[in-house]
């Protein structure tokens, strides 16, 4: 059963769909004929009234010259004469015909039976009419007028009838010659029509040839501009953005993938190779334990990259920080300080918080400790045994500001842009001082977790202090 809420049925979308020529052609085709159907029912209406204007003053002139005979006919020899000029006239053109109808017999003319009210219909509303006559094609068009008594002479009624065959067969052939041209002039409508969105839509044409030789291997070429119309140019423009964007999207992944691969197979080499030595020979209970424990720390690290990679994959497809509640900043900052207090004690380090200890912002803090974590792990791994870091709060119009501050070697303006792609490290610019090392995904996670938050991450070197940290929104 056929839904009535759908407006379109598939047969008629479907050659559509198919062609942009076919759409031109069909377009032009309902335009051509809305154009010359309205220009005929125009000229038609024009031709109608001016046909029935121009009978219409040929029957008032007759009717006025005749009424003013009969005006003077009051006795029965001037109506002889009278009655004389009228056969007269209707022998010499049978396309006129006159009725005198009157009570006296002899003061009338003409056959009056015909003029018997149920064969009369009104033309224009007005002053003509037509009459019917039997064994004719088309009416006769008549004008009548009552003459007031004169002498002998009652009041009588004249009738002067024109026959309305020319007019019908005029309205008749210009009706036929105007759809006959309409239906040419659609059909030349069609052809040039076709063979203009042929002529137009050669370029898109050649633009669909070359989109077709278009690989990944090829993501580097690029559609010509220059010699497409300017509408197409701007589609092109957009396409050549659309391909920037896929290559760069897919040289990062073929990096990341090659990052994935790199960053997977050194614990899974290190289970194999511990595995396969302690295989070899016979160990004790103690030495089995000892290798289960390395190959568990092994397996932990697998799984906190997949974590991480399952974490970073959601925030690509568009998940926000959905749990978000008030929170002071100072207070999440010093929860997640004390959980390095060993940590720091080790290096001899010393953190200090300062800015804005009162701001506050809408969170979810399990996410923010989490970006919070990575960006503290960070400057301790790159800063020197007992250094000052510094965690400074700031709040702005709509966000609050967050950034971790150390000493460190600094970093070339180049790479400050890409510490937040994923595996990327600057080794020759960043030396990890304390010997410990990540998976490569922990400022991409800070990256991740300011635009759940509607914020930004942000890295800048200066003076020998890094600073990195992100923005999330107040509200």
């Amino acid at each position: 059963m056929t839904d009535p809420a759908q407006p379109h049925q598939p047969w008629l979308r479907l050659p559509l769909r198919q062609s942009i020529t076919a759409r031109l052609v069909l377009m032009s085709a309902a335009s051509a004929l809305f154009i010359f159907a309205l220009a005929g029912i125009v000229l038609y209406t024009v031709l109608k009234g001016e046909l029935m204007r121009h009978e219409r003053d040929g029957l008032f002139t007759t009717l006025n010259d005749i009424s003013y005979q009969i005006s003077r006919a009051g006795n029965t020899e001037r109506w002889g004469r009278v009655q004389l000029k009228l056969a007269t006239l209707t022998q010499a053109d049978q396309h006129v015909s006159f009725w005198i109808d009157g009570k006296d017999p002899r003061f009338t003319f003409g056959d009056l039976t015909h003029l018997h009210s149920s064969h009369i219909t009104e033309d224009d509303g007005k002053s003509v009419g037509r009459l019917h006559l039997p064994g004719r094609q088309y009416p006769v068009h008549i004008m009548t007028r009552t003459l007031p008594a004169f002498e002998e002479r009652p009041e009588v009624q004249v009738t002067v009838g024109v026959d309305g065959a020319p007019y019908f067969e005029m309205r008749r052939t210009f009706l036929l010659a105007t759809t006959v041209f309409s239906l040419l002039g659609i059909v030349l409508a069609v052809i040039s029509s076709y063979w203009i969105a042929r002529a137009g839509l050669a370029p898109l044409r050649r633009m669909s040839a070359r989109a077709q030789n278009f690989t990944p291997r090829k993501l580097s070429a690029r559609m010509p501009v220059e010699s497409l119309p300017e509408e197409l140019s701007v589609l092109a423009e957009a396409f050549n953005g659309a391909l920037g964007r896929i290559q760069e999207a897919y040289t990062q992944l073929e990096a990341f993938n090659a990052d994935v691969a790199h960053e997977l197979r050194t614990p899974l080499a290190n289970l194999i190779g511990e595995t396969q030595v302690a295989l070899a020979r016979e160990r004790s209970a103690g030495e089995f334990k000892d290798v289960l424990q390395s190959n568990l720390e092994e397996l932990d690290r697998i799984r906190s990259i997949i974590n991480d990679m399952l974490f970073l994959a959601r925030s690509d497809q568009g998940e926000a920080a959905t749990a978000r509640v008030p929170a002071r900043l100072a207070d999440e900052v010093q929860k997640t300080v004390d959980f390095f207090e060993f940590v720091l004690d080790d290096a001899s380090m010393i953190i200090t918080v300062a800015g804005d200890t009162d701001a506050t912002a809408m969170m979810e803090t399990a996410l923010f400790k989490r970006a919070l974590t990575n960006l503290i792990q960070n400057a301790i791994q790159h800063s020197p045994v007992g250094a000052l870091i510094r965690i400074d709060i700031a709040s702005q119009e709509e966000t609050v500001r967050v950034a971790v501050t150390n000493p460190g070697a600094p970093i070339d303006e180049q790479h400050l842009p890409r510490l937040f792609d994923r595996f990327y490290r600057v080794d020759s610019a960043r030396q990890d001082i304390n010997g410990s090392h990540g998976h490569g995904l922990g400022l991409a996670i800070v990256k991740a977790v300011a635009r759940m938050h509607g914020g930004r991450a942000f890295a800048y070197s200066n003076g020998g202090h890094n600073s990195i940290g992100f923005t999330i929104a107040r509200d």
